[in-house]
């Protein structure tokens, strides 16, 4: 077996652009949370624009109501 010798060029390092550092003027993350349900097979679960995931619930009712829980959290 003869090595391979059609290699493609790779430029070198200091060609590759650096990432730019991130300025004030990108748009920040909303800080309301607005919470929806997603589908996942025959599960369906809460979301939020914040990250947050609710459990996976086989009824859409419970995930809605995981929903609107995540969005108006309990007061002591």
């Amino acid at each position: 077996m003869e090595p391979h010798i059609d290699a493609t060029p790779v430029p070198p390092l200091d060609a590759v652009p650096l990432p730019r550092p991130q300025s004030q003027s990108q748009p920040q993350p909303p800080t309301a949370h607005i919470a929806s349900t997603a589908d996942r097979g025959s599960f369906c679960l809460a979301v939020c624009s914040c990250g947050w995931k609710g459990p996976a619930r086989r009824s859409r009712d419970l995930a809605r109501k995981d929903a609107a829980g995540h969005e108006t959290p309990e007061t002591p």
